[in-house]
């Protein structure tokens, strides 16, 4: 069976792919700061596909020793994983003037550092068998500057640069590696907001393009993957 790791798999554009895999017959990894959250997910998985196994494991990936001991939990309890799907992230609108001074160091920690460090550990094992599928879950942010919210466009400017050097390196050892990048999704960073559902990327379609791409020829990569609302930008 094929394995598949997600961070940040307990909300969002994480949860739908997680669900879209499990209907697949993916067996899953997965993490969550809140281990009701998680039992309780993992419950509703085995629901959707009781054939698959599904290895939860309570951890805060902007945590570098948590990403670590997910990693190598999944690795002696999954084994192989053909599918990372680094998703995990924070948004907090702020001018970069404006902000905290925790706020840049939490967000390099919660959405480029486990990114950076779980394709550091799975990527060696994918270029060892010349096989695996990388997908960074990056933003329109970091195609189009959003000053409003400073230093979540640089982290993600930073993880798109990520996918690209992730990419270069592992091409020629025969592993894909895709950015998807969506506009204005229907996730909880909205919650409390007033939107139109309708006027917005929805998280199931984020899952629906990596599904798409994943099952593509084993000659073809999707490099970068634009997904944004029909009638612009919320």
């Amino acid at each position: 069976m094929t394995n598949a790791l997600i961070t940040g798999a307990t909300k969002g554009m994480g949860r739908a792919t997680a669900i879209a895999l499990a209907k697949q017959g993916l067996n899953l990894s997965i993490c969550s700061r809140n281990a009701q959250e998680l039992s309780d997910f993992k419950a509703e998985l085995k629901q959707i596909a009781p054939q698959i196994q599904v290895f939860t494991m309570v951890a805060d990936v902007s945590k570098r020793d948590d990403v670590k001991n997910f990693a190598e939990f999944t690795d002696k309890n999954m084994g192989f994983v053909d599918i990372l799907v680094n998703n995990v992230g924070m948004f907090k609108p702020s001018f970069i003037l404006d902000d905290s001074e925790d706020s840049f160091q939490k967000q390099i920690d919660t959405n480029l550092m486990p990114a950076y460090e779980l394709y550091r550990f799975f990527g060696k094992r994918m270029v060892s068998v010349g096989k695996g599928h990388i997908f960074n879950i990056c933003s329109i942010a970091a195609l189009a500057p959003v000053p409003e919210a400073g230093v979540y466009t640089v982290t993600k400017y930073a993880l798109l640069g990520l996918n690209k050097v992730m990419k270069l390196e592992m091409q020629p050892h025969g592993v894909k590696v895709t950015a998807i990048i969506p506009g204005s999704t229907l996730t909880d960073s909205w919650r409390g907001a007033d939107v139109d559902k309708n006027r917005m990327v929805l998280p199931e379609d984020i899952a629906d393009a990596i599904l798409t791409i994943y099952k593509m020829s084993p000659g073809a990569n999707v490099d970068e993957m634009i997904v944004t609302p029909k009638y612009g930008q919320i």
